[in-house]
C-alpha cells in the first residue's frame, strides 16, 4: 500500500490569523491593557531606572481630533515606548490647553447665535462655561487619542485651568514682575477686532486679501528747502483708515526725489495741470499712470537728505486736522512700491511708532478695541474698520470721500496682497497701539541667554535651530496682555498715584496661595484686600484684569509639570511638536525658562510637518480631502495609521489619502505575514532543550544572526537620531526581502522536512525564536496592537528569561551578542544571493516558458569565476537556490546562458533534474525509490519519518 506522508511534514500551524481584523482587535486590546493596568505595570518595572521625559505640548480642548493631532501624538508615542523598551523609565503625561481664545471663543459663538451679547454675562458664570466646556472636550479627545494606542498617564494629565497650574503661571508673572522683566508700555501690536483683543505672533497666519489703496497729497507747508516750496509730497496707503492718525512723514536719506510739474492729464484724472508733487525719480513713472498723469516735466532733482526739517498740511487740514506734519528720515523707507515716502500714523505701525517716538511725536488714540473711531475723531467719529464680522466697515470708503472734498486724493485703486489675519476667526487684524504688558527682550539680557539656550540644544531636524534663531535675533519685547475673560489674570496690583508694579514677595505668595486654593476666578470674586493683606490700601492700588497670554501658560508648562511631578524631571529630554511651534510653544517655552530659570526647558526638540492630501493640498471640508483618524481605525486600525506616521519622512510636509492608506495596508500585511510565518514555525513544542548554540549552526544561520545583530545597532542609533522611518524601512526590508523572500524560502524545506533533532533544523528554529524575540520587541513602540497580539499567541515552549511578561511593552529590547557579528561572512554571503538571483531570473524564464512548474524539476549549471567557486564549495547551493540538483563550474559561459547585467561574470544553463519526485519535500533525486520501507522517498525523508 501506498503511504501518506502528509502527517508526517512539519507545516507551520498557529492560531495568529492572516486577516488582522484590527477594528475589532485593537479595542479588545485596549480594555486588556486597561484591565491589568498597564500604564501602572510600566511605572513599576520602571522604577529606578534612569528617566526619559518627553514634555507634550498641550492641544487646544475644544473639538475632536483630527489628523494633525493624530501625527503628533502618535510619534511620541512611538519615542516613549522606544524609550522605555531601551531601558529607561519613560512616563509620559499628556496635557491640554484649557484656556484662551479657541475656547472662547465658542463660548461666544453661542451667545451669538442665541442674540446675546457676551459682555453682558457674568465673568464668573462665562469662565464656568468655559470650564465646563474644555473638560468635555478633554474626555473626548483622551478617549480618542487612546483609541489610536497612545499610552500615558490619563488618569491624571496635566491641565491649565487645574488650581495648583493656575496658580504656578500666577508664580511664573510675578517672577518677570520682581525681576524687572516685566512691565506695561504702549506699543502697536497685532489686534483682533472680532476677538477684541491683541494677539501674539503665533496666533497670526497670513492669507490674501483685497485692501482700498489711496495715494494721497500732503502740501508743504514749510521748508528749508525751495525745490519742494508750493509742492505737495504723495504717499501711498494700503490703509487709508490710518490717515486720521497721521503725524509725521518719512523719507530716505539715499533716495533720489524729483519735483514734476503736471502739464496734461486724463478727463478723469484728479490730478492738476500746473501742481507740483514731489516722488521717488524711480516710482514718478508708476505714480503718472495710476494717477493717468497724460503729461509732466521734472524742474527738480535731489537727494532726500534736502528734505529734512520740512513740514506739511495734512491733507484733511480745515476739517480737524490742522496741524503740521513734519518729515523725518526713516530708515526702513524703500523704493520698492508706492511713492517713496511713508505716512506714519504712530498709533497703527512698528516703524510708524518708534519713529514717532525717537522724535517726540505724540500717539493719538483713533480707533477702539471694537474697531470703531473714538468719538473724539473729526469726521469719521463711529465708523467702523472692520466690523465684529471681519467685514471691511465704511472707514476706507469715508476717508476717500472726504480726501476727494478737499483735494487731497491723487488716485485709488485697490491691491491683492498677502495681510495678517487671526488664525482663529480668520478675520483681517490691525496694527493698534495700546496700554499692554511686555515681557522685556533686552532686560536680564533675555535675548542673549535664548540664543544661548539655542546653541546648547539638540534640534531635530537640525534647521529647526536657525529657524528659532532668526525669530529670536528679530523679535520685540513679547507682549503677554489679553483683553479676555478665561485665562490666567496678571495677578498684578499698579499704584494708581505712579503706575509702579507692587513687587511685595508676600502680596504675591498671597496671590499664587489662594489661587492654588480656589484658581483664578478668585481674582475676579474675591475683595481686593483679600489678596494685598494688611500691609496696603486697595483704593490706592489698580487691580490688573487683563488676562495673560495662552502661550505664556504654556509655556510654563515646565513649572507646574516637569518641576512638580516627582515621577518627571526637568529639563525635559524632549520637545515635540509641528514646525509651527517654532514661534509657538518651543518660542514661549523658551523665553519662559530662560528669563526664571537661565536656560531653556528643554534638551532636544523634534518637529514634524503638516498633514496634506495624497496631492499635495491643504486639507479643507470644501474640497471634500479630509482624512479623519477615526475613520481610518473605524476601516483599517489604528496600527495602519501608526505605521503611515513612522513610514513617512515627518521632518517634511506628510500626506495622505485612500490610496496611500491601502499601500500602507500591503506593507502591513507583510510584517504582519513575517509575525505569523514565525510563529507557525515555532509551532510544534519548540522548547529550550531544542535551541542551539551560534557556534554550531550553518553558515546561512550565522548570516541571519548577523543581520539581527546589525538591525540591533541600526534599531539603536535610529532612535537617537529620532529617523524613525530610516529604522522602518530598514525592518520592513529585513522582514520582506532577507527573510520572506530569502530566508524563509530557503529554509522551508529544512522546517517542514527535516528530523526534528537535526542540527540544520535546530538551527533554523533557534533562529526563528530569535527573530520573533528581536522583531516583536522592535515592532512594538510601532505597530502596539499588532505585536502585543503576536506576543500573545507565542508558543508555550518560549521559556526562560525575556519570554514571562504578560505584555510585550513590558519587555525591553532583546540584549543581541555581539558575538553574531561577522562582516567577513556576511560579504561572502550578499555574493552567494547575487549569484542565486542570477539562478532564479534563469528559473523564472523556464517557468514563464512552460519547461518546469517548479523550481524543484530544476538542475542548472551555473557558471562562475574561480573566486566565486570557491565560495560556493562547503554551500549547500541546490538547497539555496531551491533546486533539486545543480552544478557549479568556472570557466566561459556557452552562447545563450542567462546572465543578469548587474551581476558580472555569473551565467546559468537550465536544466531539467534526473530522478524521481520525493512523496514528501518534492525534490527530484536519483536516489529516491532506492530505501525498501519508503521507495517514494529520499534518503533524508526516510530518515525523519524513522
Amino acid at each position: 500500500m501506498t503511504r501518506d506522508y502528509k502527517s508526517t511534514v512539519f507545516l507551520p500551524r498557529t492560531d495568529f490569523p492572516m486577516r488582522g481584523g484590527l477594528p475589532t482587535k485593537e479595542p479588545e486590546l485596549l480594555k486588556r491593557w486597561a484591565g491589568m493596568d498597564l500604564f501602572g505595570k510600566l511605572r513599576e518595572t520602571a522604577k529606578g531606572r534612569e528617566k526619559f521625559v518627553l514634555h507634550d505640548g498641550p492641544p487646544y480642548a475644544n473639538g475632536n481630533i483630527h489628523i494633525g493631532h493624530a501625527v503628533n501624538k502618535i510619534l511620541k508615542d512611538v519615542i516613549v515606548r522606544f524609550r522605555q523598551m531601551q531601558g529607561y523609565d519613560s512616563n509620559y503625561v499628556p496635557g491640554w490647553d484649557c484656556h484662551g481664545l479657541p475656547i472662547e471663543w465658542k463660548i461666544e459663538e453661542k451667545y451669538r447665535t442665541a442674540g446675546k451679547d457676551k459682555d453682558e454675562v457674568p465673568i464668573l458664570q462665562f469662565r464656568a462655561e468655559c470650564r465646563q466646556f474644555a473638560q468635555h472636550w478633554i474626555d473626548v479627545q483622551a478617549e480618542e487619542f487612546r483609541r489610536l494606542g497612545v499610552e500615558g498617564n490619563w488618569t491624571v494629565p496635566y491641565l491649565t485651568m487645574t488650581f495648583p497650574a493656575e496658580a504656578q503661571i500666577a508664580r511664573e508673572i510675578h517672577k518677570f514682575a520682581a525681576n524687572g522683566g516685566l512691565y506695561k508700555g504702549a506699543k502697536p501690536v497685532m489686534w483682533s477686532v472680532v476677538e477684541k483683543t491683541a494677539l501674539a505672533d503665533a496666533e497670526i497666519e497670513y492669507h490674501d486679501h483685497t485692501s482700498t489703496t489711496a495715494f494721497a497729497r500732503f502740501p508743504v507747508w514749510g521748508s528749508g528747502t525751495p525745490e519742494v516750496d508750493e509742492a505737495s509730497i504723495v504717499i501711498w496707503t494700503t490703509t487709508p483708515w490710518t490717515l486720521p492718525a497721521n503725524r509725521a512723514l518719512a523719507y530716505g536719506d539715499e533716495i533720489e526725489y524729483g519735483v514734476y510739474k503736471v502739464t496734461a492729464v486724463a478727463d478723469d484724472s484728479l490730478a492738476k495741470v500746473g501742481e507740483r508733487l514731489v516722488l521717488a525719480t524711480t516710482l514718478a513713472e508708476s505714480v503718472a499712470r495710476e494717477a493717468k498723469i497724460a503729461e509732466w516735466t521734472q524742474i527738480h532733482r535731489f537727494p532726500g537728505t534736502r528734505l529734512a526739517g520740512t513740514y506739511c498740511r495734512h491733507p484733511l487740514h480745515g476739517k480737524g486736522y490742522d496741524f503740521r506734519v513734519p518729515m523725518l528720515a526713516g530708515g526702513f523707507v524703500t523704493t520698492d512700491a508706492g511713492t517713496g515716502f511713508v505716512h506714519i500714523a504712530p498709533s497703527h505701525g512698528e516703524d510708524d511708532f518708534h519713529l514717532s517716538q525717537a522724535n517726540g511725536i505724540e500717539v493719538p488714540q483713533t480707533v477702539g478695541e471694537d474697531g470703531r473711531y473714538y468719538a473724539h475723531v473729526p469726521l469719521f467719529a463711529g465708523l467702523r474698520v472692520y466690523t465684529d464680522q471681519g467685514k471691511p466697515g465704511e472707514a476706507n470708503g469715508a476717508l476717500l470721500k472726504a480726501l476727494a472734498e478737499t483735494g487731497g486724493l491723487l488716485a485709488s485703486g485697490r491691491i491683492r496682497h498677502s495681510y495678517p489675519h487671526s488664525w482663529r476667526s480668520k478675520a483681517p487684524l490691525i496694527f493698534r497701539t495700546t496700554p499692554q504688558w511686555f515681557i522685556s527682550m533686552e532686560t536680564n539680557e533675555l535675548r542673549e541667554t535664548a540664543l544661548k539656550a539655542i546653541s546648547n540644544t539638540r534640534w531635530f531636524p537640525a534647521q529647526g535651530e536657525n529657524r528659532i534663531r532668526s525669530m529670536i535675533e528679530s523679535r520685540p519685547d513679547w507682549c503677554i496682555s489679553r483683553q479676555r475673560a478665561w485665562g490666567v489674570p496678571i495677578a498684578l496690583f499698579v499704584r494708581k498715584e505712579d503706575g509702579s508694579i507692587l513687587r511685595d514677595p508676600a502680596v504675591f505668595a498671597r496671590i499664587a496661595g489662594i489661587f492654588e486654593k480656589e484658581g483664578s476666578d478668585s481674582w475676579f470674586a474675591r475683595d481686593p484686600q483679600d489678596f494685598l493683606g494688611d500691609g496696603y490700601r486697595a483704593d490706592e492700588y489698580e487691580q490688573v484684569k487683563d488676562i495673560v497670554d495662552v502661550w505664556f501658560e504654556s509655556g510654563s508648562s515646565h513649572a507646574f509639570v516637569l518641576e512638580q511631578r516627582p515621577e518627571l524631571k526637568w529639563p525635559a529630554d524632549l520637545y515635540l511638536e509641528g514646525s509651527d511651534q517654532h514661534r509657538g510653544w518651543f518660542h514661549s517655552s523658551l523665553l519662559e525658562s530662560c528669563g526664571t530659570r537661565g536656560r531653556a526647558p528643554y534638551d532636544g526638540v523634534l518637529t514634524h510637518g503638516f498633514v496634506l492630501d495624497e496631492q499635495g493640498r491643504k486639507m479643507s471640508k470644501s474640497l471634500g480631502n479630509v482624512v479623519a483618524p477615526q475613520e481610518v481605525c473605524d476601516q483599517y486600525g489604528a496600527d495602519i495609521l501608526r505605521l503611515w506616521i513612522v513610514n513617512s519622512d515627518y521632518s517634511e510636509d506628510l500626506r495622505i489619502g485612500k490610496e496611500i492608506i491601502k499601500t500602507q495596508a500591503d506593507l502591513y500585511r507583510r510584517l504582519r505575514n513575517t509575525l505569523r510565518y514565525l510563529l507557525g514555525a515555532l509551532a510544534d513544542y519548540y522548547s529550550p532543550a531544542e535551541r542551539i548554540d551560534a557556534s554550531e549552526m550553518p553558515e546561512l544561520e550565522r548570516w541571519v544572526l548577523h543581520r539581527l545583530a546589525m538591525l540591533d545597532k541600526l534599531v539603536r542609533e535610529e532612535i537617537e537620531a529620532y529617523d524613525f522611518h530610516g529604522l522602518f524601512v530598514a525592518l520592513h526590508n529585513f522582514c520582506a526581502v532577507e527573510l520572506s523572500a530569502f530566508y524563509f524560502d530557503v529554509r522551508k524545506d529544512s522546517l517542514y522536512c527535516d528530523a526534528p533533532d537535526s542540527v540544520r533544523r535546530r538551527s533554523v528554529r533557534t533562529v526563528m525564536e530569535h527573530l520573533f524575540n528581536a522583531l516583536t520587541a522592535w515592532l512594538a513602540p510601532i505597530l502596539c496592537f499588532t505585536a502585543e497580539e503576536a506576543w500573545l499567541a507565542r508558543p508555550e515552549g518560549l521559556t526562560g528569561d525575556g519570554w514571562t511578561e504578560e505584555s510585550v511593552h513590558l519587555r525591553l529590547f532583546p540584549a543581541i551578542p555581539e558575538s553574531w557579528r561577522d562582516d567577513t561572512l556576511a560579504a561572502k554571503w550578499e555574493a552567494i544571493r547575487d549569484v542565486r538571483r542570477v539562478v532564479t531570473g534563469a528559473l523564472e524564464l523556464e517557468r514563464a516558458n512552460k519547461k518546469i512548474g517548479s523550481s524543484l524539476q530544476a538542475a542548472p549549471t551555473v557558471h562562475v569565476p574561480a573566486e566565486t567557486r570557491t565560495l560556493l564549495e562547503d554551500v549547500d547551493f541546490a538547497d539555496v537556490c531551491i533546486t533539486s540538483q545543480i552544478t557549479v563550474v568556472d570557466g566561459p559561459a556557452p552562447e545563450g546562458a542567462f546572465t543578469l547585467p548587474d551581476v558580472a561574470g555569473i551565467a546559468v544553463v537550465p536544466g531539467l533534474a534526473e530522478g524521481e519526485k520525493c512523496e514528501r519535500c518534492w525534490k527530484v533525486l536519483p536516489e529516491v525509490g532506492t530505501v525498501e520501507e519508503h521507495p517514494t522517498l529520499c534518503h533524508r525523508c526516510a530518515d525523519a519519518v524513522e
